[in-house]
Parts: C-alpha cells; structure tokens; sequence
C-alpha cells in the first residue's frame, strides 16, 4: 500500500545543530521562503543544509544567505543556483522588531530549522541570538553531558 501524501508532509526536518552550540538562542519567528520549483523538489528530498547560513535586513524584508540547497537531479536547464539568496516572508510588524533586536551589538539572526509544514510548504524557524562565550559553550557541554548520564542511570534502574 502506498503512502498518502499527508503521511510523507512533515517529514523533513533539517536543523542548524551548531546554532544552539554557539548562540543563546531567544527570540523564534516562523518565516515563509520564496523558492523555485527545483529547490522545493530539494528540500522535499531533504538535499539542503543550513551550516555557515545567516540572515540579514535590507531594505525592510529579511534574506536568508548562504543556504545550500542541492540542484534537483532531474532538473534541466531551469535548475538553480546552490547557494543563492532567499528570500524571508514575514509580516512588516515582524520584520520592524527584528530589525530593532539586530540594531543592539552582538545580535544576530540565526535559522534553525527548516520543514515542510501540513500544506506542504517549506517554512524557516529563525531565532534573534546573542554568541555564546567559551565559558557558556562547556556549561552547555557539561549540561548535556549530564543529561545523557542521567539517562543511562534510568535505562539502567528499570
């Protein structure tokens, strides 16, 4: 029996594993992304990456920079560029506070997750992050550390 289509939505899910490594995450906004019709075929794939991807404000809408996104196999001559700028849709009451947390030194904004959502449409969780200092990085090491022992000792208990 064949998969239903809704049973295959969702399914991809590409993180940013670095970013909550190297930044203190605060402020999360959903946002839209204006694609091609080969970079979609992608990303349903799961043929994407968000390593070394960041986003900036220019002219009152929000890009998303350096993305990868693999060239569709099958594409033919209408395939797109790998590592071309995006576009961000997001509303003008979204777009105003996210230039002014960016304004404030040491503020930037990081994309953490890219999906597919119920209908079908590729969507981007962006945070407004501060970086995380070397200290905050080992706190963070030995939190998940610990996490993990804990959960050997539960594993182990029952």
């Amino acid at each position: 029996m064949a998969k239903s289509k809704i049973e295959n939505k969702g399914s991809v899910n590409i993180k940013n594993k670095k970013a909550e490594f190297d930044f203190l995450l605060l402020d999360k906004y959903t946002a839209g992304i204006v694609l091609t019709g080969t970079e979609i075929k992608s990303i349903r794939k799961g043929k994407a990456s968000l390593v070394d991807t960041y986003c900036i404000v220019h002219h009152d809408e929000v890009w998303v920079k350096n993305m990868y996104i693999a060239q569709y196999e099958q594409g033919s001559y209408n395939n797109h560029v790998e590592r071309r700028d995006r576009k961000l849709l997001l509303n003008r009451k979204e777009i105003r506070k996210i230039q002014s947390s960016v304004k404030a030194p040491g503020f930037s904004i990081v994309p953490v997750l890219l999906f597919i959502d119920e209908n079908g449409r590729a969507k981007l969780d962006i945070h407004i992050c501060r970086g995380k200092k070397e200290f905050d990085k080992r706190e963070t090491l030995k939190e998940k550390e610990d996490r993990r022992d804990m959960a050997r000792q539960f594993k182990k208990n029952f």
